[in-house]
């Protein structure tokens, strides 16, 4: 039986020829399907590649060996009442059961909790803030301040060089907006870098979590992060420390950062950018 014949684009083609030509236009798609551009449209709401994502767990890795072999050296205790506080009432109850083991062992329980604070900073894990008030309540405001600033200094220097090996695609992912305005505020000051550093580190201008992420996307340099991140924490920390020796007394983290509070933060802040201001009217008049 003869094959059937069809007039496309003014030329005759027999059944098999057309079906040689579909078949070749599907290849064709199924090239371009595999094309790079392809897969990256198609993995674009993930923005991370494989080597990224198995260098970012790589790095997690490492430190939760790290963590759970420091776990492991430390005398025994009540393993069962030890986990995050998730709420002040949490906090209240995981002071109490610590309490007594922190005086029996200082050097293994602050070797613990530092190890502790820092993982959860440098993952980007929530709960820092209950971190600092627990370590008002149990060792006051000197010791406690020393503390928080310590761990809170290291983990933003872990989570920066973190993120300057695998964080562009995930800042640029998850606030593009804020990081285009970041980079144009950080161009428009870089005689005055610390300055400004400083004051977002002392005000909640933009959040800690996405300094410490941005920070190496915009060529801050790390001596210059680290300064601001030392110094511009003191004062939250010294707020967050002196709440957690009445920790009673505290109903919510809300508590902790009322107006007044908000307004000291500012007028300190707004101190660290003073000789920046300065500078700028003299060179306008």
């Amino acid at each position: 039986m003869a094959s059937t014949r069809n007039i496309v684009g003014g030329e005759t083609t027999t059944g098999n020829e057309r079906g040689r030509v579909l078949a070749m236009r599907d290849e064709e798609k199924a090239k371009e399907d595999d094309s790079p551009s392809a897969k990256r449209a198609k993995f674009e709401r993930f923005p991370l590649t494989r080597w990224e994502l198995a260098a970012a767990l790589g790095v997690f890795f490492v430190f939760s060996s790290g963590l759970f072999c420091i776990y492991l050296t430390m005398p025994a205790a009540e393993y069962g009442k030890l986990k995050l506080p998730r709420t002040i009432s949490d906090l209240r109850l995981l002071k109490d059961s610590l309490a007594t083991y922190a005086n029996e062992y200082p050097a293994q329980f602050i070797l613990g909790y530092c190890s502790t604070y820092i993982f959860m900073q440098t993952f980007m894990i929530p709960g820092t803030i209950f971190m600092s008030l627990l370590a008002g309540a149990l060792f006051g405001v000197v010791r406690g301040i020393f503390l928080v600033v310590f761990n809170a200094t290291a983990g933003a220097s872990s989570c920066f060089f973190l993120s300057k090996l695998i964080g562009r695609p995930l800042v640029n992912w998850l606030w593009p907006e804020k990081l285009r305005f970041f980079q144009a505020e950080i161009a428009k000051r870089r005689e005055k870098l610390l300055n400004y550093m400083l004051f977002l580190r002392v005000t909640p201008t933009l959040p800690n979590l996405f300094i410490n992420l941005a920070s190496p996307i915009v060529d801050i340099p790390f001596h210059i992060f680290f300064l601001a991140t030392l110094l511009g924490l003191i004062p939250a920390s010294y707020i967050t420390v002196r709440a957690g020796l009445a920790l009673g007394d505290l109903k919510s983290v809300k508590d902790l950062y009322d107006f007044k509070t908000l307004s000291v933060l500012f007028i300190i802040g707004s101190i660290s950018i003073f000789p920046t201001l300065l500078k700028r009217k003299r060179i306008y008049e």
